[in-house]
């Protein structure tokens, strides 16, 4: 089943209930597209399966490492895990550096 893994947006059930009332069980499935988006922070190409709504809110956020470091981690896949503890490990590698240039 198609998952974002940023959002964490998943197939829904609903019901299509007709004129008569008769409730017919369906499922909603996201709209997931593999992409690949660039990290600044990493400095890499990022492949990603992402639902449009959430490719939309990249792109309102200003960037991919924004979205995923704001996001709560309850929500992320482990590959998205992954990929924010890698931008983490590379912003405290560069704070000592800004602190040193001040």
């Amino acid at each position: 089943m198609p998952r974002c893994e940023l959002t964490g947006k998943s197939p829904e059930v609903k019901n299509l209930v007709s004129h008569s009332n008769i409730k017919t069980k369906s499922v909603a499935l996201p709209n997931v597209q593999q992409k690949r988006l660039f990290s600044g922070l990493l400095g890499e190409m990022v492949s990603l399966k992402l639902a449009a709504s959430t490719i939309r809110s990249i792109d309102h956020v200003g960037s991919l490492d924004k979205f995923v470091l704001n996001q709560p981690q309850a929500k992320l896949s482990k590959r998205a895990l992954s990929l924010r503890t890698r931008m983490l490990k590379k912003l405290r590698r560069q704070s000592p550096k800004a602190k040193k240039a001040e």
